[in-house]
């Protein structure tokens, strides 16, 4: 039981010291909050309102554009921009729009988009969809194909139904998985630090598996 607990110190401190580096340039509220909710960091001041969930998934997305590589095929959009698309009901409201105002990706302006359908997420580097589009997710899917499209979502199951990265809560913090083989099938490769707070990753595309 020592031991078990000693591991779940560790990972929340590697966990932290991934937040820590991974959020720099990120707007300091932004900052600190993620970090306080990952069990790792300086306590907010008093006067600061806690981030609700969609603020820290906001700020997720745009920092897992900073550790996954898109293959060379795929050129970048007619205005330059890193595009972060949602798919369906939008659960952000401004947050996406705030957290990612003036913030660059490799040398791209980060824009947010929202899409009516999964034919126009061709020119998106990160496809969040929503809860609303639970009943034709594998029609969505199916839509993207191979296409190098980073898709993340919180439906329950994603990850296991061919979804590469899954938001899930542990009690009141923002967690995520990943399913590494479907990212690998559509040519993107994902940073090994971000790998190493992923709760947990799969390396087999198949559904239930």
């Amino acid at each position: 039981m020592i031991r078990a607990h000693r591991q779940h110190e560790y990972g929340n401190r590697l966990q932290g010291h991934w937040i820590c580096g991974l959020w720099a340039g990120l707007r300091c509220l932004v900052v600190a909050a993620l970090a306080c909710m990952l069990g790792s960091a300086p306590v907010l001041r008093a006067q600061q309102a806690k981030p609700n969930e969609y603020q820290v998934k906001a700020a997720y997305l745009y920092n897992f554009g900073r550790f996954v590589a898109w293959p060379a095929k795929v050129a970048p959009v007619k205005n330059g921009s890193f595009t972060i698309c949602v798919l369906g009901q939008d659960p952000f409201g401004p947050a996406l729009n705030a957290t990612l105002a003036g913030e660059t990706i490799n040398g791209e302006n980060v824009a947010a988009r929202r899409i009516p359908s999964p034919e126009d997420a061709v020119n998106c580097r990160i496809l969040f969809i929503s809860s609303s589009e639970s009943d034709r997710l594998q029609q969505i899917l199916a839509t993207l194909g191979d296409a190098s499209v980073l898709t993340v979502s919180d439906l329950p199951e994603f990850s296991r139904r061919g979804g590469m990265v899954q938001f899930t809560m542990e009690g009141d913090r923002v967690r995520f998985e990943v399913n590494l083989a479907t990212a690998e099938h559509a040519g993107l490769s994902l940073s090994s630090e971000l790998l190493k707070v992923a709760t947990s990753v799969r390396k087999n595309s198949q559904a239930g598996d």
